[in-house]
């Protein structure tokens, strides 16, 4: 028996590998770096679980989820393996009593999420453990054209790099050959390195229903009413659709809950508790719900709205009959829903006006020592850009070299000055009646670290030199905001970033930037409409699918869709009347006189895709400082494609 079998046999209990499995730990122990695609609930885990017993020093796992992490940490504990994570819900005599076990090598497999990088104080205690292999769970985060792009994933290769770390494996489910390309690129993997297993599942029965938006409940109760005990998750977009439908649901007498990320987490836990139970056979949920459920008696997915793309399509239903039993997928599909979908991605491309503010911000707000802090929630609202897209715009300046993550804390106070240091202390003269009052005030000033426009207050130089208490200095603060002498902000946390490419040019970088945005919308775009040709395709929707994933050895008619049924789907599409441009700029106007009347409106123009956004109801800071959704105009061309309310917006006079 070979050191493979004998490690599979003594630790987990099976005498053979499935297919895919036994090339991949190969490659790996013979010192390669390999990605394994596997469809969900095949067994990718066994192919960094096993060779970490084997292999002489410390296995890096990068995961996506608490929820993944702590399930797979269950799972090696259970067979005897030295495993733990590092992350947020622990406490600080925790983490360091795991990273002395990690030191001291006791810890075989390390799982960590892909931010925790971002702090140096981590950096510099990882790159002091010698590391046989870094593992990236759901590596297809790492590539822009991919489904679920998490920036951060980016500057994986940078750190294996200065880890010294010697191979790598991917795992992922859902990657198409374009995401193959750019992963494997990204870290040198050999093309023969590269696993692909069958994606087809002969056991999922796919059906597309063509059906208009306010006929899908009515659709919804007729399709699960004949079995409602089956235990069945329905996807939607939207959180306050989850809650209407499984109102809707309760109503017609079946047992079904929402979930989705906006409830407490303790009644998520509940809800998702009560389901793997099967004391509710029924969950309506966004996509927060699935990644970690491992059930695998699911009968039914239905996707009551579009999902984002054919990859998430195939991760949800993936979620179904992984028993091998019979499952039964479904679409409610018509392109309405489309709009939503590109809405998102058109929501998430900046202007280069909002990248050209967080280029300058980065040089105007620097210390004397090259440092630049930065709130993300802040940040986010001066620069209009969304949270997402921002953090992927800081990592685009940290690959360029521009800055350099160096770690985050929690900034108790930090205020900019509205009116002067000087203008504050006039409001109290130097008489008898407000001398130690107006010393306390110098001293709050006197103990603020100052950054080009920001001042940390440092309470604990206050204590120190003036006896100041907390609670003191903070009232102050608060009185000062409220009267409108500073603008305050508190317990947020901060990134720092050492400023490293002071001599770059602002314009061909912005230039740069805002062409990576665009490309990637465009990318995003096409797969959505990737996504509406796989729906309404006159050949087999297995195969099909199948395709999409590089896998070829599948049947010409599956037998087990609606298209091998003879049910091709013509999906229905919105009547739209045409808008008569003066109405076009009735609804317009308010919000251009709002944005002429802010504090914005010296240093920017309001352009048209911010006016497109407007009209069609996509959130962005701007529109939340504008209180844009309160105006009559706002998303009243939600259900036009954007391309077609641009047009008519460059035609306003």
């Amino acid at each position: 028996m070979n050191h493979i079998q004998q490690t599979l046999k003594e630790y987990f209990g099976f005498d053979d590998l499935r297919h895919g499995q036994q090339q991949v730990i190969e490659t790996i122990l013979s010192g390669q770096s390999a990605a394994a695609i596997f469809p969900t609930g095949s067994g990718k885990s066994l192919c960094y679980q096993l060779p970490a017993i084997i292999l002489p020093h410390l296995t890096l796992v990068i995961s996506p989820l608490l929820a993944l992490m702590k399930d797979q940490l269950d799972f090696l504990h259970s067979k005897g393996i030295a495993a733990a994570s590092v992350d947020s819900s622990q406490d600080k005599q925790t983490s360091n009593t795991i990273m002395q076990q990690v030191r001291s090598g006791e810890i075989k497999v390390l799982m960590i999420s892909v931010e925790r990088l971002k702090n140096e104080r981590f950096r510099q205690f990882i790159s002091q453990i010698p590391i046989s292999m870094l593992v990236v769970d759901e590596a297809h985060c790492i590539s822009e054209w991919g489904h679920n792009f998490r920036p951060d994933y980016l500057k994986l290769p940078f750190y294996c790099q200065s880890l010294n770390i010697p191979q790598v494996l991917l795992l992922t489910a859902t990657a198409t050959p374009a995401v193959i390309e750019d992963m494997s690129q990204k870290f040198n993997i050999d093309k023969s390195n590269i696993t692909v297993t069958g994606f087809y599942r002969p056991n999922l029965d796919l059906s597309v229903l063509p059906c208009e938006e306010e006929d899908k409940p009515q659709a919804l109760v007729d399709l699960l009413c004949t079995q409602a005990e089956l235990p069945t998750i329905v996807y939607v977009t939207l959180q306050h659709t989850a809650e209407q439908v499984a109102q809707y649901l309760q109503r017609h007498g079946m047992n079904a809950l929402a979930y989705h990320a906006g409830l407490d987490s303790e009644l998520r836990q509940s809800i998702q508790q009560q389901f793997m139970s099967g004391n509710v056979p029924c969950i309506v949920a966004t996509i927060a719900f699935g990644m970690g459920i491992d059930k695998s008696d699911i009968r039914r997915v239905v996707h009551f709205d579009l999902p984002k793309s054919i990859e998430n399509y195939s991760q949800e239903i993936g979620r179904a009959g992984r028993d091998g039993q019979q499952s039964y997928c479904t679409v409610l599909a018509n392109t309405s829903g489309i709009n939503v979908l590109e809405n998102f991605v058109y929501g998430d491309t900046p202007d280069p006006q909002s990248i050209h503010f967080v280029l300058e911000s980065i040089y105007d707000d620097q210390t004397s020592s090259g440092q630049w802090e930065v709130m993300l929630t802040r940040l986010s609202r001066d620069s209009n850009i969304r949270q997402l897209p921002l953090k992927t715009l800081l990592v685009y300046l940290e690959l360029k070299q521009v800055i350099q993550a160096k770690y985050s804390y929690y900034a108790d106070y930090r205020f900019k000055h509205i009116v002067s240091e000087i203008d504050i202390l006039a409001r109290f003269p130097e008489d008898e009646k407000n001398s130690e009052r107006r010393q306390f005030i110098q001293a709050i000033f006197s103990c603020s670290k100052v950054a080009r426009t920001w001042r940390s207050v440092d309470f604990d130089a206050l204590w120190m030199g003036y006896q100041a208490g907390r609670s003191r200095v903070v009232a102050a603060l608060d009185y000062f905001h409220e009267q409108g002498l500073i603008e305050l902000e508190s317990k947020q946390i901060t990134d720092v970033y050492q400023v490293i490419g002071n001599q770059l040019d602002h314009n061909t970088l912005a230039e740069d930037l805002s062409t990576l945005f665009k490309q990637k919308e465009h990318g995003d775009l096409n797969r959505i409409q990737t996504l509406i040709n796989l729906f309404e395709s006159p050949s087999c929707l297995s195969s099909k699918l199948a395709a999409y994933f590089l896998d070829h050895d599948v049947p010409n008619a599956c037998g087990h869709c609606s298209v091998c049924r003879n049910q091709i789907a013509a999906l229905p599409k919105p009547y739209l009347d045409e808008v008569p441009l003066v109405q076009v700029e009735y609804w317009v106007t308010p919000y251009k006189t709002a944005f002429l009347n802010s504090e914005r409106s010296p240093s920017w123009t309001i352009t048209s895709e911010a006016i497109t956004r407007f009209l069609c109801g996509i959130a962005t800071p701007l529109s939340a400082q504008l209180k844009a959704n309160k105006m009559e105009g706002y998303g009243k061309l939600e259900q036009y494609p954007f391309a077609q309310v641009q047009k008519w917006v460059k035609q306003l006079p």
